[in-house]
């Protein structure tokens, strides 16, 4: 019974790793937008690895997605 808990256990986090494909960089960041405009965020972003989104609070702690399509860079840091 053991055994079989065990691989149960190993088969669950094996599969897991492909869904932490997310990169969390600590802000301050700023992310330039296709269109000409930036968006600044003091928090932190995450990049979905998969498909290259953007996920970030604004000031009023809203949570918001920029697809890869959106944006042409960000760069994070003091």
């Amino acid at each position: 019974m053991r055994f079989w808990l065990g691989l149960v256990i190993v088969f669950f986090l094996v599969s897991c790793e492909d869904i932490l494909d997310i990169t969390r960089i600590d802000g301050p960041c700023t992310i330039q937008l296709k269109d000409g405009s930036t968006v600044f965020t003091e928090d932190s972003i995450e990049i979905l690895e998969s498909t290259g989104a953007i996920t970030y609070r604004d000031a009023d702690d809203k949570l918001w997605s920029i697809t890869r399509d959106e944006y042409e860079s960000y760069s994070c840091g003091n």
